[in-house]
């Protein structure tokens, strides 16, 4: 999964969607600061104007694939980074119309327009394929450049358009995740959340991603552990496991009449060899009696 490491960072805009630069790529004579314009080399080789949004920020996670800053642009790569929003802004305009005109059922996400004009891409969702090859014609007949239709997922959506999320910070897939984590219900049943879709799901409906920042920590704490649902025995009585509160180091469990207890985890795992001992004692009883 992820690297957990505070690599202090700064943060470029590149049109709206954020992206971050850790500060090991800068090598720069002189600092950049909040609002200064940058030109960086990107993993596929081209080359962008970006926007300095934050001058210091630490990303919590060690990122791999990050574009490479290579000096602050000049007077003229400031006009043409203007210029290349201006075709982002027409192109968006010409694509919704064009939709419109030729009955094509699309919900436009963003427009990325490279920065030396060799191609322009249009991000959209759909609820299936389409046939884009009419649009894709009178797309490239109005802006005159190379057209990329590039269909994307719910999740990529939220990505590209960012927002605010339940804790108060921007979007994590919008502001660092570089790619998207794989994600499944035992996660929350692991870290004892309630499962309710509202409370454990993002604005793109799929669930959090940070639900597996923790998983590593969750699995090392329950992986000598019976798992939840599990039933031990408390001098002779038999109680289900209902859920560990990892920072606490604490078990809920219930009897049959429904009285809940809270125990030691480190109790657990005595009452566990203690049962281990116990069980094979009888069966080697039971190989004596057999023989």
């Amino acid at each position: 999964m992820y690297k957990k490491e505070n690599t202090k960072g700064i943060w470029l805009s590149l049109g709206t969607l954020k992206k971050g630069f850790p500060d090991q790529a800068l090598k720069l004579n002189k600092p950049l600061l909040k609002g200064n314009y940058v030109l960086a080399k990107l993993p596929d080789g081209r080359k962008e104007v970006f926007i300095l949004t934050e001058n210091s920020y630490k990303l919590p996670f060690n990122v791999e694939g990050i574009p490479f800053v290579i000096r602050k642009a000049t007077f003229k790569e400031i006009k043409e980074y203007e210029k290349k929003l201006e075709i982002e802004e027409k192109g968006k305009e010409f694509c919704l119309q064009f939709a419109k005109d030729l009955g094509i059922e699309m919900n436009l996400v963003r427009v990325d327009c490279f920065f030396n004009r060799s191609k322009i891409i249009f991000y959209y969702t759909a609820e299936g394929r389409i046939d884009f090859r009419q649009l894709v014609k009178e797309l490239a007949r109005a802006l005159r450049m190379r057209i990329e239709m590039r269909q994307i997922g719910v999740r990529n959506e939220t990505a590209l358009i960012g927002g605010i999320g339940y804790c108060g910070k921007e979007f994590c897939c919008a502001k660092f995740l570089r790619q998207f984590i794989p994600l499944s219900i035992r996660m929350a049943k692991e870290q004892g959340l309630i499962l309710d879709p509202n409370k454990i799901s993002g604005p793109c409906g799929r669930l959090l991603c940070c639900l597996a920042y923790e998983e590593d920590i969750y699995k090392e704490f329950l992986q000598d552990l019976p798992k939840i649902g599990n039933k031990i025995r408390i001098n002779g009585e038999p109680y289900k496991i209902l859920k560990y509160n990892i920072f606490q180091k604490v078990a809920y469990l219930e009897n049959k009449e429904g009285q809940i207890i809270q125990i030691p985890v480190s109790q657990i795992k005595i009452l566990i060899e203690e049962e281990t001992e116990e069980v094979m004692e009888e069966e080697k009883l039971k190989e004596l009696d057999e023989g």
